[in-house]
């Protein structure tokens, strides 16, 4: 009996195992856990969004050149820069546009010099040139307001003359706030100051320009008259005007001027940039064609040679 009742018991206990393993067998295998899993991970839109951002991100085109304004006909104003020192020196020519279209060429010739001599620039100077300040007026006679060549001019110098002011028929060398005047006089003729100092567009850009550097020292192209002028504005020349106005007129062989005395000038760029104390000098080319670059590169280098000190 008993043992019967053993037996029993032992079948019983295989019937259970035998149950449960056939069960376990039946059921899928089993998942994997979330640790266990590979994970695909999906960027978050905003991190995806500044992805994108930073790859489309464009480069400025050229950091050599800013364009500082525009003339009454919207032509463009054009700084080239060379240079990434702290004392920076302006150059400008063009300011009576296409009558004196060598002063632009010069400042041309300079950016070709700084461009293919770049070691002639001390590491500590930034050289800026505006070769153009009238475009409209260098237009007039060109038929350009960019590099162009001398072989380009076919009028004569008297034809040239209405190229002297911009579209407004204002001359901009008479525009500048020192001795402003509506009407202004170019050697004996009467010629037009604007409405009101700084009324013309050109002469706002270059002052835009002025008040938003330090400039160490400006020169200012003109012609023609062969020489180096000092600027004032109702007080003494200040001693850097001085000091620049000689070296550029040795080096050069112009003569030096304390001012420029020929005839009564009201509106001078140059003299309003004494009035603000920037060191400022006007160099008048001999003629209205020629350049003069041996001169002027032998004045250039002079200034360069004392701002590297």
């Amino acid at each position: 009996m008993i043992k019967n009742i053993a037996v029993g018991i032992v079948l019983i206990i295989i019937g259970v195992g035998a149950f449960f393993l056939i069960q376990k067998s039946s059921l899928p295998p089993e998942m994997p856990t979330l640790e266990s899993t590979p994970q695909t991970v999906v960027p978050e839109v905003e991190t995806a969004t500044e992805v994108v951002d930073e790859t489309v991100q464009v480069p400025p085109i050229d950091e050599t050149r800013t364009v500082i304004g525009t003339s009454v006909e919207g032509r463009d104003i054009t700084a080239y820069h060379f240079g990434v020192g702290d004392t920076e020196i302006l150059f400008v020519g063009g300011i009576h546009g296409g009558y004196e279209w060598n002063t632009s060429l010069v400042a041309y010739e300079l950016m070709d010099y700084l461009e293919e001599n770049s070691d002639s620039l001390p590491k500590d100077v930034t050289v800026t040139v505006i070769p153009v300040l009238n475009p409209d007026g260098l237009f007039k006679v060109t038929g350009s307001d960019e590099k162009f060549k001398s072989s380009d001019i076919t009028m004569t110098e008297s034809q040239t003359i209405p190229g002297r002011f911009n579209a407004n028929n204002v001359d901009l060398n008479r525009n500048f706030n020192c001795d402003w005047q509506e009407q202004g006089v170019w050697r004996n003729t009467k010629v037009s100051g604007g409405s009101s100092a700084f009324s013309e567009p050109e002469s706002r850009a270059i002052k835009s320009y002025v008040e938003s550097h330090v400039l160490d020292a400006v020169v200012v192209w003109y012609s023609a008259a062969g020489g180096v002028f000092a600027s004032n504005c109702h007080g003494d020349v200040l001693p850097q005007t001085q000091k620049i106005t000689n070296l550029y007129a040795k080096a050069s062989g112009y003569p030096a001027h304390e001012s420029f005395d020929f005839y009564t000038v009201t509106g001078d760029m140059v003299n309003w940039l004494a009035k603000n104390n920037i060191p400022a000098i006007s160099v008048l080319l001999t003629s209205h064609t020629d350049t003069e670059w041996d001169k002027n590169k032998a004045g250039i280098d002079a200034i360069l040679k004392q701002y590297a000190e």
